[in-house]
């Protein structure tokens, strides 16, 4: 099996032309609970129609946000709560693996901290008069209900850290952590993710290097190992490409939102890993690829697979 977790993915050019990088789970036979080889399961969206966040006082509740088990607020197609809707938002007016951001949302909760970025309670410590305009201003476009509402018509959902479909090991970014995740597909994120690996190098790989990252993918999902990439060009659609071949599982993370497909050129590869697999992303409904984005989404890549023991 490949050796160490590697989340550098050759997204904007990185790494030498038919180089790829590997990461996998733990190594012995799948989790309790876990297909030895994981298969599409029925999953639940989140209900539409909900109203715009309305801002409450209260820190998180026990185990929103904790990552240490339980349901979270707003678990399952249920309804969206104070929680759900405040992290939904949070999405779409920061930008993610932000550090500072996380460790206010620790500190403060969602509801809160979303109330002190757009000027309607006590800004958070530390906040920078620039940093606050700006949210204030995009402030007035906000509305988590709608993407909510956006990505259950597509079949999809956000997953809140602390909800039982949280991938734990995310929790190992601490305040870098996402603050939620869109996801569309059918398949259980955290059953997948027990049994990850990860596969990706660079967009401008050789002929030779496509053919081995697809032979890697349908390999790894012959096993029952979910092979996690980033759709790019190159290495990262080669191993999605050969899982699906194999009728195995895989996941793309993406630097946009779950409904855009980058690059346009996988726009059917991405529509098949949603059918098949899991799409998932931080950013929500329509948030679009920029540079900083695709290296921060390497870290959700990076931490979605277990290390090797």
């Amino acid at each position: 099996m490949p050796g160490a977790r590697d989340g550098a993915a050759g997204d904007l050019g990185g790494g030498s032309p038919g180089g790829m990088a590997t990461g996998t789970a733990h190594g012995g036979g799948a989790a309790e609970g876990v297909p030895s080889r994981p298969r599409a399961a029925a999953g639940s969206g989140s209900a539409a129609g909900a109203d715009r966040w309305v801002a409450t006082d209260g820190r998180e509740r026990a185990g929103a946000g904790t990552g240490t088990g339980g349901a979270g607020p707003g678990a399952g197609a249920g309804g969206h709560d104070e929680e759900r809707l405040a992290r939904a938002a949070l999405t779409r007016l920061t930008e993610p693996g932000d550090e500072v951001v996380g460790r206010w949302l620790r500190e403060l909760g969602a509801s809160a901290l979303l109330r002190g970025l757009v000027g309607d309670g006590p800004a958070p410590k530390g906040a920078r008069s620039e940093r606050l305009a700006g949210c204030r201003a995009r402030a007035a476009s906000l509305d988590p209900a709608g993407d909510l509402a956006a990505v259950s018509r597509l079949g999809g959902r956000f997953v809140c850290p602390g909800e039982p479909e949280w991938p734990t090991q995310l929790d190992d970014l601490g305040d870098a952590r996402p603050l939620g995740l869109w996801v569309r597909g059918p398949a259980d994120l955290r059953l997948w993710a027990l049994r990850s690996v990860a596969v990706v190098g660079a967009r401008a790989c050789s002929d030779y290097g496509s053919h081995v990252a697809a032979l890697l993918g349908a390999g790894l999902a012959e096993r029952g190992w979910v092979v996690v990439s980033g759709a790019a060009y190159g290495v990262d659609g080669a191993a999605h490409r050969g899982a699906l071949a194999a009728g195995g599982a895989t996941a793309a993370v993406l630097a946009c939102g779950v409904d855009v497909p980058y690059p346009r050129g996988h726009a059917q590869l991405l529509d098949r890993i949603a059918e098949q697999g899991l799409v998932l992303a931080e950013l929500p409904p329509g948030g679009h690829p920029t540079r900083s984005r695709f290296v921060l989404r390497n870290r959700v890549i990076a931490a979605h697979v277990f290390p090797v023991e």
